[in-house]
């Protein structure tokens, strides 16, 4: 059993520079997995990573988007899917199974829905309770601000830091970094991952 986010970076045509968003995708995969062969950037603007360890598909998926977020106006669409991987090729490019499969067809979806992140399993009662539950984080998550996007990649970072720690590392106040961490709703995804993690562990018996 396995996790694939297949994503693409919102607008990304119209920033004036590729680096721009691309250095940031590139580090935020690279800190997630630290095989080369785990992760692909492909047709310019669109990625694949997988996470091996489900449970954490969710928390990769809030990395991903809070390090995109840290610069102006850039933003991603990611579809989770979760299943068996049938072929284990040199690279996640060249993998195949259910996890691939449903993920890439629920990343075609995406654009139409409007909903900036999605999951698919094989179980669709499941399915439309996470969804559900993605549809109300994405109103806080896709209007994070820079500010916003930065402590919430900062605090997934260093989990066990506490505030007064991430504000030396910032360079402001503990009173600051609380009030970023309230405006990013960061207890509120926090809680939504325990739940996440809670609700799909049947999937790996």
């Amino acid at each position: 059993m396995t996790s694939i986010i297949t994503g693409d970076i919102i607008k990304s045509r119209q920033a004036t520079n590729e680096d721009l968003w691309l250095q940031p995708l590139k580090a935020a995969l690279s800190k997630l997995a630290t095989d080369p062969n785990l992760y692909a950037i492909y047709r310019g603007d669109s990625f694949q990573i997988e996470c091996s360890t489900i449970s954490d598909s969710f928390r990769y998926a809030v990395y991903i988007k809070a390090c995109l977020k840290t610069i102006k106006n850039l933003d991603v669409r990611m579809a989770i899917g979760i299943g068996h991987k049938a072929y284990q090729g040199n690279s996640v490019s060249e993998s195949n199974g259910e996890a691939f499969i449903y993920s890439g067809e629920t990343f075609e979806t995406l654009k139409k829905e409007k909903q900036n992140l999605k999951i698919k399993t094989k179980n669709e009662d499941l399915n439309k309770e996470i969804n559900l539950y993605f549809r109300l984080a994405l109103i806080a998550m896709d209007h994070w601000t820079v500010n916003s996007a930065e402590i919430v990649k900062l605090s997934l970072e260093q989990p066990n830091m506490i505030q007064v720690e991430l504000a030396k590392i910032i360079g402001i106040s503990q009173d600051a970094i609380s009030k970023r961490q309230k405006r990013a709703y960061l207890d509120e995804i926090i809680a939504l991952d325990q739940l996440y993690r809670q609700k799909i562990s049947p999937l790996c018996s």
